[in-house]
């Protein structure tokens, strides 16, 4: 998919659209200063956007991109968008394929040395792109970042990889914490669709099992965000997570026999799921 991951200034065929951009006001990076692509997927999600947008805006660092997709949402979301349209760098209401179809989009239109996932029900902590440069400046090297994420049960941090090939467990969060590099993610290419559930792990797998890019996780007390319970992933039942998880181990040439005992183990260990 890397081939399909090119850069567009705006998305066609939209509904309505709006944001700086239309009227020619683009952001570029400074010395010193990375500029910070933060994309937002949102279906008709009037209660927890406002305070999404309103998260971004309290950050500290002002050379960040905001660039919203909008999956054919109802009046009331789209008067949030434009209710903050003149610090919106690009917004569009457009029916699309999913979330991950709508991050795919955001990554297309990013122009920022780094890309971020701000997904409408979650929120930035007050320090999160203090941190976040701090860690760009600390490991210019390192590919992408993962930030430490509060969820509703406790605190996700921390990045152990070697991990990835028997648990999808090996990171804090996608949404909310992650951050990678532009020029890294095109390495990667775009989401891969056909995973409706997981889009994300496969996109990992390919990062750094194929791709092999480095990345490094904030420690715990370095909060990037806050994920909130009742999202795209919340929604999604055990088990279609569960067959998707398997598919794309399969689909990206994992040993089968590793396969197939991660398989039996997680059947029976969540049966009751099932």
């Amino acid at each position: 998919m890397k081939e399909n991951f090119e850069s567009i200034d705006r998305i066609e065929n939209s509904i309505i659209e709006g944001g700086l951009r239309l009227k020619k006001n683009f952001k570029n990076s400074i010395p010193n200063k990375p500029l910070i692509t933060v994309i937002t997927a949102v279906l008709n999600n009037d209660k927890y956007l406002e305070e999404c947008i309103l998260s971004l805006h309290k950050q500290k660092y002002e050379n960040y991109e905001h660039i919203i997709l909008d999956g054919g949402s109802g009046e009331s979301t789209i008067k949030i968008i434009k209710k903050y349209e003149d610090k919106i760098d690009y917004w569009c209401s457009k029916r699309d394929n999913g979330i991950y179809d709508a991050f795919n989009n955001g990554m297309k239109l990013a122009r920022g040395d780094y890309l971020g996932f701000l997904n409408s029900d979650d929120t930035y902590s007050d320090k999160t792109f203090e941190l976040l440069i701090s860690y760009i400046k600390k490991f210019p090297e390192k590919d992408f970042i993962f930030g430490a994420v509060n969820k509703h049960w406790g605190t996700l941090y921390g990045f152990k990889p070697y991990k990835i090939y028997w648990s999808w467990g090996f990171y804090s969060s996608h949404s909310t914490g992650f951050f990678i590099k532009r020029n890294s993610a095109k390495k990667v290419g775009l989401y891969n669709i056909k995973y409706r559930y997981s889009s994300d792990y496969d996109y990992f797998f390919r990062m750094i099992v194929k791709k092999k890019l480095k990345g490094v996780g904030t420690k715990k007390n370095e909060i990037f965000g806050n994920f909130r319970r009742g999202g795209f992933s919340s929604r999604t039942n055990f088990f279609d997570h569960f067959v998707e998880e398997i598919k794309i181990r399969l689909d990206n040439g994992q040993n089968r026999l590793l396969v197939l005992i991660i398989f039996i183990y997680k059947f029976f260990k969540n049966i009751k799921k099932i």
